[in-house]
Parts: structure tokens; C-alpha cells; sequence
């Protein structure tokens, strides 16, 4: 099955150091640019409903702005109390100018 790419921003929409929120088919991501490298999770934290694209980012940890928990943008995992729950990460590539995301099959 032939992997499906979806363009959602571009290199320069995002820019170092902040997160910024994503929505397409269906799915509200966040997307990361961590010193010029890009990372994409999902954008609602699993411990309450909050967008970590308004939280802070501060190397490849972000911080949920409602109760303080922590997510490795790289993988989605959490990072201790009060997360219980990782979320879902997405492979990113740049093409030119593009950021783009693998979506799950």
C-alpha cells in the first residue's frame, strides 16, 4: 500500500521554538518546530481536554497548559503525573519548502 503524505504547513509557518495547531481529515494536531526540525503529535492532551499547541514548548518536551503535564513531541510519550495516557505521533518529512505528515493507514 502506497504511504499517504499530507502537506500541512509550510517550513516557515511554524516558527522555532513554538507549536502551532493543525486540522485536516478529521484530525486536530500540533505541530512542532524544535530548532528547525518538525514533529507532529496529536494536539489534545489524554489527561483533560486542552490543546498542547497552546501550551509550552520547550525542547522536544511539550507542557499542557491546563494541568502542567508533559509530552516528548518526538514520540508522544508522557512524560510522569498526571499523564497516564501516551498520544499519537505522526511521521514528518519536509519536501522543499513543505512539511508533511504520514497519516496511519
Amino acid at each position: 500500500m502506497e504511504e499517504q503524505w499530507i502537506r500541512v504547513a509550510g517550513v516557515d509557518d511554524v516558527p522555532a521554538g513554538e507549536a502551532a495547531p493543525i486540522e485536516i481529515m478529521g484530525l486536530n494536531l500540533a505541530l512542532y518546530n524544535v530548532d528547525g526540525t518538525f514533529f507532529c503529535t496529536d494536539n489534545v492532551c489524554s489527561h483533560a481536554y486542552a490543546l498542547l499547541s497552546e501550551g509550552w514548548l520547550e525542547g522536544h518536551l511539550i507542557e499542557c497548559p491546563l494541568h502542567n503535564g508533559q509530552f516528548d513531541v518526538r514520540t508522544g510519550r508522557g512524560q510522569g503525573s498526571p499523564i497516564t495516557e501516551d498520544i499519537r505521533s505522526y511521521q514528518v518529512k519536509i519536501d522543499d519548502s513543505d512539511v508533511l505528515i504520514r497519516l496511519p493507514d
